[in-house]
């Protein structure tokens, strides 16, 4: 990776702001309608494509700004763009509790 300034930085985390997995196990078949965020993947997914080589294109440099900064503790980077999407994103649907009291 190499120096950005300020506000080019600005600009990335907006773009990873506005980015979603559009294939794979975080894609949207498996997280409709848009696919997960690329902020919120987990670490060990992106580990995963920084051995066996990003995808060509922005998507790729994208993913790899992010791996890039999860792996260097700089997570909490991206706090602001999880509050602004109402907070972090659910890789497992929220179950909702039934019960049944009739028997």
């Amino acid at each position: 990776m190499n120096e950005i300034d300020r506000e080019d930085f600005r600009n990335l985390l907006n773009e990873i702001g506005r980015t979603r997995m559009p294939f794979g196990k975080y894609g949207p078949k498996e997280h409709p309608p848009r696919g997960y965020p690329i902020y919120d993947l987990p670490v060990e997914y992106l580990t995963y494509f920084k051995e066996r080589g990003f995808p060509k294109g922005r998507l790729g440099e994208l993913l790899e700004w992010v791996w890039e900064m999860k792996a260097n503790g700089m997570d909490p980077i991206f706090h602001p763009l999880r509050q602004a999407a109402g907070g972090r994103t659910r890789f497992k649907p929220k179950r909702t509790k039934e019960w049944d009291f009739e028997e």
